[in-house]
């Protein structure tokens, strides 16, 4: 007999499971007081409801570790079965017994029932052998057992076929749902209507699928939805409940469009259903599923790009790759924007796969690089173009110029990987703690108001003594450094600059120039310069310096000589790269210095970047900041114009005091290739400015910015739709690194990718829907490293939002490592909240005001309940400083899901839960848990799959 990775648990009625099963599956019912017991299970008849002549009873607590109840089932033939469990729990919270199949033992979760004259169901898929089976369900000594049971169904799956293409005329069909013809554009016959509101709570249609590979399964989904509005329907997989799914509208009723879910299936038959629940809003036509092993788009697929202004992912045109295409490049403003790597600077070939003919503008790295001539033929066909390209990460742009273009993919020649999780980085980060040492090594330590707290990886290096020194040994070729560290602030408050020597191979090279100037904050939040307070924190600062060209193998070392004059320095970290020379300007771009900006004296050149600016958004030509640093005294709005630096390495825009940044005031803005270096050195949120902040409308695209020293990072507000922010380095904000917000009108489709961000003083990253609704949205492939407040990533409400494949470490204080909830009022969640393939390392940390620990990963119901769907999948938690997951606080989380959740090392539990409500958990395996795997007083509701343990 082997046991299916797939556990399933729900409370249902008798006769709603058996409507889920095809007709031609044959139900077996094992009365329970029929079956073997032992161990003081008795047969009773004082509760009314049950099937049969009685029921067992006697799992109570005086029988734990004895009572069980064995049935002898018989299997006609091999194959997937469903061992429906008849029970009764009147207690009020979920309970649990354990199954043994033959040999194989899994605890099960028995939702309360009503009353203890109410019936449910909980159900099991397993795969048998043919013959005879034992199934027994034991009251074992780690359950919490009291609960009576009635009877055991069981069930021969459906035989599925093997797909991928599922025509939904050809499913089973019940509750009101019927195949209906009378919107053009479905494949197949038909499509599958009757989800009308007359029909709430009992449409269903049920497709039998076969799965060849164990693993995850993409469900793609083609509907229709007219309503003008999101429409939602329940997900169930063998008969169980996984989610409530977001169809947003389409076009009108004849256009179809697709939604894609992720399931674990094992390998065998199943039942994959689509349900109009009581909880759902229903009212769409489903034409098709189409059911594909979940593996990451491969390189290139359009699709998986960034796409705004009307550029969608279609299917219907067959014979594309991939989950589906892109179209809609006959709009106006479409666009699709890949990211990809290259090994070095060059020309480079890129071949895109497309269908229908037409031209295509195109951009890289946001400079125009003319435009690909797709030609006219049949079929999926190939095209190519050249396009400049640089070491590291890079954009190609493709834009509509009003042809209705497919496009499946785009390929460039000798692309090199992407980084599996976080951001794709041009430096190599050295530890100082990993290096050679002849100072002290700080031990390891997270907590608050500790430099160990706020160092990566919890540990520094102090040099403390002259001559005392750390070394790295370079992995790859560097000529430029920037360099983590602490010194001590002055007594005032008001910091202190101080040299650090730096040696290649015993030489010394140069001072580097460390400044407390930007670091040491103290008091109560949010936090003052005034060292009297106490409570100091907020320690680290960065510099960075060129430092000539040095091959792989050479010795850096870090020396706190004689002229260094700070009584200690705290080394955290060196990242070490090969930073490129000054790029040339755009072709036709109007510099800022033939406006009256002068580099690297001082002067003010505020009036002569507006100039520019004005100039280049009235002229349509780039605007170009050459090498050199340039002082600016306000803020400068920015719309319908490119402004490109000669790289960040080159091109500064320095900030005065707490001045100066990007307004975004409107559409189709470049910023790309400069620092934005603040002078901000306490938090004063309505009295200093954000490296970039406003409304940057539809079209936006921010590339390889590098932000310091400002209040903020980036601050995407109000109406703006379709910003592309790629390969920026945020770090040592006073507040956010990112936020995404929407207060006066909704945002959406903001999407930051392939970014890092460093010692924030508020969250990494957050979305904010502060009164109305950010949408659509997506933190994806970022590193999130130390932030000094609050998470790493933030989610407070919105819509449909993706916080994917990102790496965030190193909480410090009064935050997770990702948190999704309704924290500070805003608007509910809705939609499907995507939290998928992150990992996070050393997360979650100590809320001192609350008295309160908070974990890795935190789902908060705190201004309002959380009714929305979430999906948790691929997440792995290593070394959480507390629990590994948090659910709270005392009001109601449901439409949540887990699946292949890894918890390795948590301070306190793996899993605690302080909510009421209910998520599905699977594939989920806590381990190193030092309070132990789960820590569930409040009776919250774990319906458990397969696949878990620990917990």
């Amino acid at each position: 007999m082997r046991r299916s990775p797939v556990l399933a648990v729900a409370v249902l009625t008798f006769t709603a499971l058996v409507s889920t099963v095809p007709a031609h599956a044959a139900t077996t019912r094992l009365e329970a007081e029929s079956a073997a017991l032992s161990g003081g299970a008795v047969v009773e008849t004082d509760h009314p409801g049950y099937s049969g002549s009685g029921f067992v009873g006697g799992f109570t607590d005086g029988h734990r570790g004895t009572a069980r109840t064995t049935f002898a089932v018989s299997a006609a033939s091999a194959g997937s079965y469903t061992l429906a469990l008849g029970y009764a729990n009147g207690t009020g919270s979920s309970r649990t017994l354990t199954l043994t199949v033959d040999s194989t033992a899994e605890q099960i979760s028995l939702p309360a029932t009503a009353s203890w004259d109410s019936w449910g169901s909980a159900s099991v898929a397993v795969t048998l052998g043919a013959g005879a089976h034992s199934v027994s369900y034991t009251f074992g000594s780690g359950d919490s057992g009291n609960v009576n049971l009635d009877r055991l169904d069981v069930t021969p799956s459906a035989t599925g076929q093997a797909g991928p293409l599922f025509e939904a005329e050809n499913a089973t069909l019940s509750g009101g749902a019927v195949v209906a013809t009378d919107h053009p554009g479905y494949s197949g016959t038909g499509f599958v209507g009757g989800y009308t509101d007359g029909n709430k709570g009992n449409a269903r249609t049920s497709f039998a699928v076969k799965v060849t590979t164990a693993g995850p399964q993409s469900l793609a989904l083609r509907y229709a939805n007219g309503t003008g509005t999101a429409m939602t329907l329940s997900l169930y997989v063998d008969s169980v409940r996984q989610r409530q799914v977001s169809l947003p509208a389409s076009a009108n009723w004849d256009t179809w469009t697709s939604a894609t879910e992720s399931v674990t299936l094992t390998a065998g038959d199943h039942t994959v259903a689509y349900a109009f629940d009581s909880t759902d809003s229903g009212n769409v036509n489903l034409d098709s599923l189409t059911v594909t092993a979940s593996v990451p788009a491969g390189p290139g697929e359009a699709e998986a790009a960034f796409l705004s202004g009307g550029a969608t992912v279609g299917t219907a045109t067959t014979g594309f790759t991939g989950p589906g295409y892109v179209t809609g490049f006959g709009t106006a403003g479409a666009r699709l924007v890949r990211t990809f790597a290259m090994a070095s600077a060059g020309t480079a070939t890129a071949t895109i796969r497309f269908a229908n003919a037409g031209t295509l503008a195109v951009a890289a790295n946001g400079r125009d690089a003319g435009a690909a001539s797709l030609p006219a033929g049949t079929g999926w066909r190939t095209a190519t173009v050249s396009v400049p390209v640089r070491a590291g990460v890079n954009t190609l742009q493709l834009a509509g110029t009003g042809s209705d273009v497919l496009v499946d993919s785009v390929v460039v020649a000798s692309e090199t990987a992407l980084a599996a999780r976080g951001a794709t980085t041009p430096y190599t980060e050295y530890e100082a703690e990993a290096g050679s040492t002849t100072g002290t090594v700080l031990a390891a330590d997270r907590t608050f108001h500790t430099v160990q707290a706020e160092s990566s990886g919890r540990r520094a290096v102090r040099l403390g003594a002259t001559g005392q020194s750390v070394s790295v040994t370079l992995t790859k070729p560097a000529n430029a450094v920037t360099l983590r560290f602490s010194i001590p602030d002055t007594a005032d408050g008001a910091g202190q600059t101080a040299p650090l020597a730096l040696y290649a191979n015993g030489t010394k090279i140069r001072d580097l120039s460390l400044t407390s100037n930007y670091s040491w904050v103290y008091g109560d939040y949010p936090y003052t310069n005034v060292p009297s307070q106490g409570s100091p924190h907020r320690y680290y600062d960065e510099t960075r310096a060129s430092i000539g060209d040095w091959p792989a193998g050479t010795v850096l070392k870090l020396q706190k000589d004689a002229s260094s004059t700070a009584a200690y320095y705290d080394i955290d970290l060196l990242d070490a790269e090969q930073a490129p020379g000054a790029a040339t300007a755009p072709a036709g771009a109007l510099s800022i210095t033939s406006y009256g900006a002068v580099p690297d004296n001082g002067s003010d050149a505020t009036s002569a970047i507006n100039a520019a600016i004005a100039a280049g958004a009235a002229q349509n030509k780039p605007v170009w900041i050459p090498a050199g640093t340039f002082r600016i005294t306000s803020k400068i709005n920015v719309a319908n114009v490119r402004v490109f630096g000669a790289g960040p390495w080159s091109s500064v825009i320095q900030g005065t005091g707490p001045r100066g940044g990007f307004f975004g005031t409107g559409s189709n803005v470049t910023l790309a290739d400069f620092a934005i270096f603040g002078d901000v050195r306490i938090r004063d949120d309505n009295g200093s400015d954000g490296a970039l902040d406003g409304n940057f409308g539809t079209g936006s695209l921010i590339q390889n910015l590098w932000i310091e020293h400002t209040k903020v990072g980036l601050w995407a507000d109000s109406g703006t739709n379709g910003l592309y922010v790629v390969g920026t380095r945020i770090r040592d904000t006073f507040a956010d690194g990112v936020n995404i917000h929407a207060k006066d009108a909704g945002t959406s489709n903001v999407r930051v990718d392939q970014s890092m961000v460093r010692n924030t003083g508020d969250d990494g990253l957050a979305m904010f829907s502060e009164g109305n609704t950010v949408a659509g949205s997506a933190y994806t492939f970022n590193t999130v490293q130390s932030p000094a407040l609050a998470n790493g990533i933030g989610v407070f409400g919105g819509s449909g939002n993706r916080v994917e494949d990102n790496l965030v470490a190193d909480n410090v204080t009064a935050g997770s490592g990702i948190t999704v909830g309704t924290r500070f009022n805003p608007v509910p969640l809705s939609g499907t909240t995507s939290i998928r393939r992150n990992t996070l390392l050393r997360t979650g940390s100590f809320e001192y005001n609350w008295n309160s620990a908070i974990g890795g990963l935190w789902i908060y119901a705190d201004s309002a309940p959380i009714a929305a769907p979430i999906v948790v999948e691929d997440l792995t938690l290593t070394d959480s400083s507390y629990q590994g997951v948090l659910l709270s606080f005392q009001k109601s989380i449901t439409q949540l899901s887990f699946d292949r959740v890894t918890i390795a090392g948590a301070g306190t539990y793996g899993i605690e839960t302080n909510a009421t409500g209910s998520a599905s958990i699977a594939h989920t395996t806590v381990t190193g848990a030092t309070s132990g795997g789960l820590l569930n007083d409040g009776g919250y509701t774990l319906v458990r799959g397969a696949g878990n343990s620990g917990f």
